[in-house]
């Protein structure tokens, strides 16, 4: 088998081989299309290792290798080395044992407050502000997500992770990276793209952590279904007693026009203002990680209301509060708590689920009983 040649970028850093009798393999953590996290043991501390299981996921590899062996920052999942030569080939990084901040917020029984959701999305707004600053060359995420945000030390701190995707500021982009829910418009309509991107998808996060519900989920979404909703200016519904600084960076940051929406350093100076008013951040969060289902949301709020033509946009200056809502009892908006029964699954109900992966989302049939 071939190996490959890291060095091709004259930019490239220098990262440590790391040869496979050097790690103790504990248990299998993740699996998607790219390939298997595992978690092992390596100069004696906890390790994510990262294995492709397919040679057309190599070159992803090497990006992510090439990328952050460039940075190191405190809300960025560190890289410890890599495997690039012979048969097996995987890198090593910083293990998260918080898991993603996905499945905190969408497969868990954990509550946690306002101030852990700011928390998070100001760390996030910290790592992406440092790709956007770095030099001589920014880095471009492009594949912002809940599932690539990991956390550790009690989901008290947040790291940014599977760089896969993530690109030079001055390259060329032609390709549409990314997952659908949480795209820029013009990343799936055009190859002149910014890092203004990354601000969008930090905006629908953002939306994400304080509804706890998944952008765009609906029984027939697919992918093609929520970027031509994007595309056609439909943004996530507005959330009842958002306090309306909040409200306003998240609708700046998801505004269609790219030059309009906020920088990363300014949505960062931001959040830091809200997070010193908000006090539990440093508290680690509570509940069972015990997965559950609670695909749906609201029962009443269907595919076809969320994409019709008579909803009024939510994007920029151009706002009405006549979207669906959340429950009328959150009685304190700065308590974010999860009722399990809320988001009770249907079985009987048939349609699609979508499958958060690498690059676009997959959208499967969902099995019906």
């Amino acid at each position: 088998m071939a190996t490959f040649d890291l060095n091709k970028n004259e930019n490239q850093h220098i990262t440590k081989e790391i040869d496979s009798s050097e790690i103790t393999t504990l248990e299998v953590v993740g699996e998607g299309s790219f390939g298997v996290v595992s978690k092992g043991i390596w100069q004696d501390k906890y390790v994510a290792v990262k294995t492709i299981t397919r040679d057309a996921e190599k070159e992803a590899l090497l990006v992510e290798i090439r990328q952050l062996s460039r940075v190191e920052h405190e809300n960025i999942v560190k890289l410890y080395g890599a495997c690039t030569k012979g048969v097996q080939f995987f890198l090593v990084m910083e293990y998260a044992e918080g898991g993603s901040l996905f499945n905190v917020l969408h497969k868990s029984r954990v509550a946690y407050s306002m101030a852990h959701a700011m928390s998070w999305v100001y760390q996030c707004a910290k790592g992406v502000e440092y790709l956007h600053s770095m030099k001589p060359k920014p880095l471009i995420h492009r594949d912002l997500k809940p599932p690539n945000l990991l956390l550790i030390n009690g989901g008290i701190h947040l790291k940014i992770c599977d760089f896969g995707t993530a690109a030079d500021k001055n390259t060329y982009m032609t390709n549409n990276k990314g997952s659908a829910a949480w795209m820029a418009p013009e990343v799936f309509t055009s190859s002149q793209y910014t890092e203004s991107c990354d601000v969008f998808s930090w905006g629908i996060i953002l939306w994400e952590v304080i509804s706890r519900k998944k952008p765009f989920y609906k029984n027939a979404s697919s992918a093609f279904s929520i970027m031509w909703a994007v595309h056609k200016g439909k943004r996530p519904p507005l959330i009842r007693d958002c306090p309306p600084s909040i409200e306003k960076l998240m609708t700046d940051s998801w505004d269609h026009d790219p030059q309009k929406r906020p920088s990363m350093k300014q949505i960062a100076n931001k959040m830091q203002q809200i997070c010193s008013l908000l006090t539990g951040a440093d508290e680690p969060i509570q509940g069972s990680c015990e997965e559950f289902n609670y695909e749906e949301d609201d029962k009443d709020d269907s595919i076809e209301e969320i994409f019709s033509d008579d909803i009024t946009i939510t994007n920029g200056d151009n706002i009405v509060r006549t979207l669906p809502q959340p429950p009328e009892n959150m009685t304190n908006p700065l308590t974010i708590d999860v009722n399990p029964s809320h988001w009770g699954f249907d079985a009987d109900n048939q349609g699609y689920d979508i499958k958060t992966r690498p690059g676009f989302d997959e959208c499967i049939p969902r099995k019906c009983k």
